[in-house]
């Protein structure tokens, strides 16, 4: 067994911390004198400005500077309860008055939900991953999203890259501790690959939070633990969670704010000289064999990013473009298959935007932003619209990516743009929604008065344009000149079923759309009046061909078809997708699949792309693209279909 005592050499004495790119480092933490290590962990504080959280999170900061003996503060995610930048900073003002250092990753709740596209929590705390050394023993901490768009966790691209330098650059018998907010199991996406590359040393222990209970851990043989929120329990009982290591002994306990001593040992580690866990087993992944069973689904091509993507890849071309009919919220796609001359753009979480030749998938161009980008582009003619989280919207050349104007917002702009008629509709977390002139840049009007910041694609014909916000709250403007048309407010006041994730359609003079409360919903076009609503869904919808029904999937394998005129169910049919929350809206392509109906294309949270029959909802066929949400699958041409996940693919299918 290895002890600190040993390892107390190595840690040296505190010295300063670097921050650099996202990253703090540098930090070495002596044991003490006897070799022990004695920490604090907290998780889960979820600060909302007005509520009990701030004042239980000052009471565990109060409760931690009265203890001498602790050395230091772990914060394992789910800093802010929505993400917002004033839930943020003021955490950041409460642990800033701590008097031992500390370090801070962001969970869930922090990301999926940020105004400012995760920018903030960097821009605030000064990083969102960590390294340092506490009594010889190397600490590493990700962030795992999901970024904006509702999904199962994922440790972003680039800090998988980070964590591999890191795990590279240390000695081969050096415990390591690996601290995410999620637990290292199905909730987190290739939570394989994160233990693979934590298992090529000598790792130890994880620590993470999510679940809100104290809970004992294995991840394949590797000891992991659970903290607790600081929130109050059942109990009514705000607290934190006491480590203590002692030789090659960690414990585990709750120190319950107003109590003099903390409470008994609930876990106990007993750490190993080497690898805690056998080489010689073998553990099962997750496996599908979509590809296998349909093998008319082949990739033309991939693209592996190095960074995240956060929206879908669009398509520019100069002589085979087509445009979506009237109802349809969709990307413009292409008349025939790819040919010569069509460019694919995409944006990433590293801030680029990137233009590859469509028949080979090679990059061609290149555009940098200052900030996160989870703003699909927005392509009209030679001109292509993407917003950025450095609060400015882009307009570019689609052929070689040269910046034709860029427009500044006051906050980051993570909404994606419509163009219709030569105008930029575009929403930002700034609460504002902008008509842009397109050739220009020049703004031709804008509303100011959303109840909440804008991650969504409005929907835009010559009579409206119908975009939703992060305050429960649907909004219909006249295109041309601005006015509020109507205002929708959702039924339950949770902002969390806000109608921000839709992309909104339209059908016989109808808006169609779906919230998180599980419903689909009927709009008067004109009034905003609720005509009905019916069960299923969560924020992706879509439309047959000829606009007479609209087609949802529920969070349980089932897809339904509704008509747009009785809203009565038209079929329901069960496909293996399983647990399902991706908000990517549903594709369609005409005049393909059983009779000619047309195929629809669901997007799932977990790599899948199911192709279902317009005519009935069987399953036409189903691909595979990897461990992460699939962004959008835009059907070009006759049997092509160009798809984005969120860790970082971009590719050309044909079926």
């Amino acid at each position: 067994m290895f002890t600190v005592a040993v390892l107390v050499a190595a840690a040296g004495v505190l010295c300063a911390q670097q921050i650099k790119d996202g990253t703090y480092s540098g930090m070495k933490i002596p044991a003490k004198e006897d070799g022990s290590l004695k920490f604090a962990v907290l998780s889960d504080v979820h600060i909302s400005v007005g509520t009990a959280s701030v004042k239980g999170t000052e009471e565990c900061v109060e409760d931690i500077n009265k203890n001498p003996d602790l050395q230091f503060v772990l914060i394992t995610g789910d800093i802010a309860n929505f993400g917002s930048d004033d839930e943020i900073q003021v955490a950041k003002d409460i642990f800033d008055r701590l008097k031992v250092p500390w370090f801070i990753i962001p969970g869930n709740h922090d990301a999926t939900w940020s105004e400012s596209g995760t920018n903030s929590f960097t821009r605030i705390f000064g990083y969102e991953r960590f390294e340092f050394e506490a009594g010889g023993v190397k600490f590493l901490g990700t962030p795992c999203g999901p970024n904006i768009r509702m999904a199962p966790a994922l440790v972003p691209r680039e800090s998988m890259l980070w964590l591999e330098d890191q795990i590279d650059k240390m000695p081969e018998d050096q415990p390591l501790f690996f601290v995410n907010h999620y637990p290292l199991d199905t909730s987190l996406l290739k939570y394989d690959n994160v233990l693979e590359l934590i298992k090529k040393k000598n790792v130890q222990l994880v620590f993470s939070g999510h679940w809100h209970v104290d809970q004992a851990m294995e991840y394949e043989g590797v000891p992991g633990v659970i903290i607790r929120s600081t929130l109050a329990t059942a109990k009514k009982e705000i607290g934190y969670v006491i480590a203590e290591m002692k030789g090659s002994i960690i414990t585990f306990r709750d120190k319950i704010v107003g109590k003099k001593k903390p409470g008994n040992i609930w876990y106990t580690v007993r750490l190993s000289s080497g690898k805690p866990y056998p080489d010689n087993v073998v553990y099962d992944h997750p496996k599908n064999d979509f590809n296998s069973r349909f093998p008319n689904v082949r990739e033309v091509w991939r693209y592996e990013n190095n960074a995240d993507i956060g929206s879908a890849a669009a398509i520019y071309s100069p002589k085979n473009q087509t445009y979506p009919a009237t109802g349809f919220n969709s990307l413009p796609s292409l008349k025939n298959n790819v040919e010569k001359g069509d460019v694919v753009i995409f944006a990433d979480e590293a801030g680029m935007v990137y233009g590859l030749d469509a028949l080979s998938g090679k990059k061609i161009w290149e555009f940098k932003t200052d900030g996160k980008t989870f703003s699909t582009p927005a392509v009209s003619g030679k001109y292509v619209v993407v917003g950025s989280s450095d609060n400015n919207i882009y307009c570019l050349n689609p052929e070689n990516g040269k910046l034709r104007w860029k427009f500044p917002c006051s906050k980051s702009v993570l909404g994606s743009a419509n163009i219709f008629s030569n105008t930029v509709y575009i929403g930002a977390s700034d609460g504002v929604f902008r008509a842009i002139d397109l050739k220009t840049g020049k703004l031709r009007w804008s509303y100011d008065k959303f109840h909440s910041f804008v991650v969504s694609r409005p929907y835009v014909d010559k009579e409206q344009a119908v975009i939703g916000d992060w305050g429960n709250r649907l909004y219909s403007f006249n295109p041309k000149n601005g006015k509020l048309q109507w205002e929708w407010k959702t039924p339950v006041g949770v902002r969390n079923y806000s109608p921000a994730q839709v992309w909104p359609v339209k059908s016989k003079g109808k808006i169609f759309i779906v919230i998180p409360d599980r419903f689909s919903y009927i709009l008067d076009a004109k009034t905003g009046k609720q005509l009905g609503r019916n069960y299923g869904g969560r924020e992706a919808i879509g439309l047959s061909p000829d606009g007479g029904e609209y087609y949802i999937k529920s969070m349980k394998d089932t897809v339904r078809a509704y008509s747009t005129d009785s809203f009565e169910t038209k079929w329901q049919t069960l496909t293996e997708y399983g647990y399902e929350i991706a908000p990517s809206p549903i594709t369609v392509k005409d005049k393909v699949g059983k009779d000619g109906s047309g195929l629809l294309f669901i997007s799932t949270s977990k790599g899948g792309i199911f192709a279902l029959n317009c005519s009935d909802g069987s399953v036409a066929w189903q691909h595979y693209m990897s461990e992460a949400l699939v962004n959008y699958a835009l059907p070009l041409g006759e049997h092509h279909l160009l798809v984005s996940t969120m860790d970082g693919i971009v590719a050309l299918l044909e079926y």
